[in-house]
């Protein structure tokens, strides 16, 4: 609990860096947006495709993994590159976000590329492993998250190469792995908690009876949980860079108290 109660606190100081500049909050609608247009834009080839796409269906599925990854990485990067700018003392924007993750193209598309790759092969070993692939794909999955967690910032601070920035996030990882998955939880945490009220309301309009009050409802429910994960996307990137710096150097920056970041990347 004492973990949990400490990731909330975090949550609490990221959430005083975005007060500071609301304006990000653009950047995951964009990529929500944009995520949208790129998924749409492979329905049609892979619909005609039917159940069993074949050697074509196979390429298509995996150019749109990679597209979807490339749109995700880019707006996370951005994320990252204005908490980073906002935490040294800076004042970003969405249009200096988007200028950091420009310059980092040459890192962000091999990187898309192998987390589309990784998780085609999880998709591949859950389907077809049955119940046990099905535990041995999820368990890879949370694996490669935690040991990754921290490749976007090392691309913005640090700017290493793809490979050179997994061994580092590794590196990192292992020396605070129990904080890092309890800080990384105590977030989902957090979103279950701020998802609950969507999940009443579309309750009530299921027991409402009536047609119009569970459209409303599934319509506000759907726009609070949209809402939930934009704030959240920019309240873990900024999490995700205070604890990077605190990580690899000691450093404190922003709002966040040395005491809850020592707590949460205590040196093994």
């Amino acid at each position: 609990m004492g973990r949990i109660r400490n990731t909330m606190n975090l949550a609490k100081q990221s959430w005083e860096v975005l007060k500071a500049d609301k304006e990000l909050l653009a950047l995951p609608i964009m990529s929500f947006i944009a995520s949208a247009i790129v998924a749409a834009s492979f329905v049609v080839p892979m619909f005609f495709i039917g159940e069993e796409p074949g050697a074509i269906g196979y390429v298509v599925m995996f150019l749109m993994y990679v597209a979807l990854a490339f749109v995700t990485i880019y707006f996370n990067t951005a994320l990252v590159s204005a908490a980073d700018e906002r935490l040294q003392g800076g004042d970003p924007t969405v249009g200096t976000a988007l200028a950091g993750a420009n310059r980092l193209i040459g890192r962000i598309f091999p990187w898309a590329v192998i987390s589309a790759t990784v998780s085609i092969v999880l998709r591949a070993v859950e389907q077809r492993g049955g119940a046990l692939g099905r535990i041995a794909a999820g368990f890879a999955g949370l694996a490669w998250t935690l040991v990754t967690f921290l490749v976007i910032p090392i691309f913005v601070v640090e700017g290493l190469t793809v490979g050179n920035a997994i061994k580092r996030s590794a590196e990192l990882f292992k020396r605070t792995w129990g904080e890092n998955m309890a800080a990384q939880f105590g977030f989902g945490i957090l979103g279950f908690l701020l998802a609950i009220p969507a999940i009443l309301i579309i309750a009530l309009g299921v027991a409402a009876g009536s047609g119009v009050a569970l459209g409303i409802a599934i319509l506000v429910g759907v726009l609070w949980i949209v809402g939930v994960s934009v704030v959240l996307a920019a309240l873990n990137a900024i999490f995700q860079t205070a604890l990077f710096h605190y990580a690899a150097n000691g450093q404190s920056l922003g709002p966040f108290g040395h005491g809850a970041l020592s707590t949460a990347f205590r040196r093994k």
